[in-house]
């Protein structure tokens, strides 16, 4: 795993930042990629708070990962890290994209989604290595690169090597699953985050529907409540009726109920 590092202002005056690229508009995505790219991000700041995450964290799409001051940006789809925070001042060049040396680690985890041969996201798994990147996913579901629709990588001595189960990541406390489902109104497979025993985390949609099932559960149980209730002294007054109708007849026969 990569070791962590102080934030650089603590440790010598900041490096002349000027040549390095933190925005460049280019980015184009595919409808698909475009919503599995903000499935991931969304999801983990709607719920992992939710499902016991205690440590800050950012969570960012196409942010820019910078780990040299020589080199310019590696531009993950998704990038994931533990304990550090954005910055208040974000809009200073030192602070609007993920370098390395401000912020003191590097990330725990990015994501590349494969859309197409030219994106060269295999090829960018030796820079992530250098930068100490913990975990490295590949995500390919038109199998442009590889027979194999998810690939994810561990960082081992300075190299990647395969995660044969990625369903838990105990080391950030997350785990991946493949979900077929309807996302903002597109049926396919994605790439969602999972708890340990592999419960999705939710979306803020999904999260406002299952509360909205949820209430429409305790409206229906109330309301069966309610009829039992209702049955139940349609019952007692018809038992009444009947023990009423049972007196007076044998009050006609000359015989007091209340004797018997």
């Amino acid at each position: 795993m990569g070791e962590a590092v102080q934030p650089f202002e603590e440790l010598a005056p900041r490096p002349d930042i000027s040549h390095l690229v933190t925005e460049d508009d280019e980015p184009v995505d595919n409808w698909f990629q475009e919503r599995q790219i903000r499935l991931l991000p969304e999801s983990l700041y709607t719920s992992w708070a939710r499902a016991g995450q205690t440590r800050p964290f950012v969570v960012g799409a196409d942010v820019g990962l910078f780990y040299k001051v020589s080199e310019q940006a590696l531009v993950p789809d998704v990038i994931v890290s533990l304990d550090v925070e954005v910055r208040d001042d974000w809009w200073e060049d030192h602070n609007r994209s993920y370098m390395i040396w401000e912020l003191g680690k590097p990330p725990d985890l990015v994501v590349e989604v494969v859309s197409n041969r030219q994106g060269g996201e295999e090829e960018k798994l030796a820079r992530y290595a250098q930068a100490g990147v913990a975990y490295c996913v590949i995500f390919d579901p038109c199998h442009f690169l590889s027979k194999r629709v998810l690939r994810v990588y561990a960082l081992h001595a300075g190299r990647y090597v395969d995660v044969l189960d990625p369903s838990w990541l105990e080391e950030i406390g997350l785990g991946l699953t493949l979900w077929q489902g309807k996302y903002e109104g597109m049926n396919s497979t994605w790439l969602r985050w999972c708890d340990r025993q592999g419960q999705l985390l939710p979306t803020g949609r999904e999260l406002a529907e299952h509360e909205r099932e949820r209430a429409e559960h305790e409206r229906e149980r109330a309301e069966h409540e309610r009829e039992r209730a209702e049955h139940e002294r349609e019952r007692a007054e018809h038992e009444r009726e009947r023990a009423d109708r049972l007196a007076a007849r044998l009050r006609e026969m000359g015989v007091e109920p209340d004797t018997l």
